[in-house]
């Protein structure tokens, strides 16, 4: 452990928190001041919600793109300008210390119109939201997450509605002589939904399934090879494969309805998309078996992945051959983070698991400086609830490479390999501020090539 990294331990312990908020306070102003309150300059779209806050960020900005609105990005995934991405290897959806500031000012230098941004809870408590003036908010739906660390639901629904509330009472503003229109965009279907469409702007779209949505999805379908639906008459085959994504899809193309952009142009922006990265992404690497990277580090999203791959023709149940034995299985590959994230869901997710999966295989996966063992322990104990055995269909191995690997060298013809919490995550956060470089899905490649070339 460096001197620097004992130094934040020792603060965070000693410090009171009205200190650190102050402190996050002062830097987001001064971000703002240093770089000439760029967000002023451009048209700021926010995301904020539970679950796919990433891939509807991704989707607004590709659609706004192709249409001619250079635009920019930033998000749990990744941070774009214009055609420049790159991946986020920060572990924050909305990093500190003038970054945002910085980001939306090169975003400027380049001739952007919009900004997208994935707007956290976490980031209205550390005051990240300070001086991002928004034109626009989209909701996309709220669950139960990150409970410990706002002190409940309701606190957390409220910090939520805090970057709706700030919509509503901000200025006009004026870019090129013109006065940009306030505009919530809200998930119809979602039973929160009215608390977050309670504010006073000048537009709200709503978008869902519920026959009282303006965007209004229809004939969803779904399977391994993408997404399906209907808007207005108007056929969307998507390549992208979580039964989510109808959502995220919805959710974007309503966002660019409300700045002219109609559905063909919307359709045609969308169609190009492969997948976002981490998000239900398959890694083929000549394999006879399937191996899917997920984020899906909370129970609701673990749910959306489940009823996703449930749906590929291969993993309907029941999968159980004449002769009893399990065929086509589902090896599962998870753990949780620690950092004072939610315990309550550790156990939640390993049921999940053992409920859904075949074999179950827990490991590290961000313990910061929580007890790797016991938040091992923790999952693996919801999976024992759902039935499964340990050293039989349940394994606990606190290296993530050798978990995964496991789970490969168990896979077998038409198998499928799931491994979440993670996603395109760059970095592993460990014990005494450390950070680990690592991507899932080039690990899996990593151990993929390793197996392949063992049984040659």
């Amino acid at each position: 452990m460096t001197m620097l990294h004992q130094t934040k331990s020792v603060l965070k312990f000693l410090v009171p928190k009205f200190i650190f908020q102050a402190y996050y306070y002062l830097l987001a102003v001064a971000g703002n001041f240093i770089y000439g309150n760029p967000s002023e300059k451009l048209i700021v779209i926010g995301v904020t919600g539970t679950n796919g806050k990433s891939t509807t960020v991704n989707l607004i900005a590709k659609i706004l793109q192709d249409n001619g609105y250079k635009s920019a990005l930033t998000s749990t995934v990744n941070f774009k300008i214009g055609e420049r991405d790159k991946l986020n290897i920060y572990k924050m959806t909305m990093p500190g210390r003038f970054f945002l500031a910085r980001f939306l000012h090169h975003a400027v230098e380049e001739d952007c119109k919009f900004a997208v941004i994935e707007a956290s809870s976490e980031g209205i408590l550390q005051y990240r939201n300070l001086g991002i003036h928004f034109d626009c908010m989209v909701f996309t739906n709220l669950t139960p997450e990150h409970i410990e660390a706002h002190g409940g639901f309701e606190n957390y629904k409220q910090a939520k509605l805090k970057y709706f509330e700030q919509l509503q009472n901000s200025p006009h503003k004026i870019i090129n002589g013109q006065k940009i229109a306030k505009t919530i965009v809200a998930n119809a279907d979602d039973q929160h939904n009215q608390g977050f469409l309670n504010f006073r702007v000048d537009n709200k779209v709503t978008f869902g399934q519920n026959e009282q949505a303006q965007v209004r999805g229809t004939n969803f379908k779904h399977d391994e090879n993408g997404i399906s639906f209907e808007v207005e008459g108007q056929k969307f085959n998507l390549k992208l494969k979580g039964v989510f994504d109808f959502y995220n899809a919805l959710a974007a193309i309503a966002t660019a309805k409300n700045y002219n952009v109609d559905l063909v142009n919307s359709y045609q922006a969308l169609e190009r998309i492969e997948n976002i990265p981490g998000r239900v992404e398959l890694i083929n690497e000549g394999q006879n078996f399937k191996i899917v990277v997920d984020y899906a580090p909370e129970p609701e999203s673990l749910k959306q992945l489940y009823a996703t791959v449930k749906s590929w023709p291969a993993f309907v149940l029941p999968r159980q051959t004449s002769a009893g034995t399990s065929h086509n299985k589902i090896i599962h590959v998870l753990g949780s983070t620690g950092g004072g994230r939610d315990i309550a869901r550790r156990k939640i997710l390993g049921k999940l698991a053992g409920e859904n999966a075949d074999v179950v295989i827990v490991t590290n996966e961000d313990p910061y400086d929580d007890d790797p063992q016991q938040i091992i322990h923790d999952v693996a104990d919801g999976a024992v609830e759902a039935g499964k055995i340990i050293k039989e269909n349940l394994f606990r191995e606190p290296d993530r490479r050798l978990a995964i690997a496991k789970a490969l060298s168990k896979a077998e013809k038409n198998d499928l390999v799931i491994v979440t919490g993670k996603g395109a995550e760059q970095k592993m956060a460990v014990s005494h501020g450390r950070y680990i470089d690592w991507d899932d899905r080039e690990v899996v490649r990593e151990e993929l090539k390793k197996l392949m070339a063992s049984q040659q």
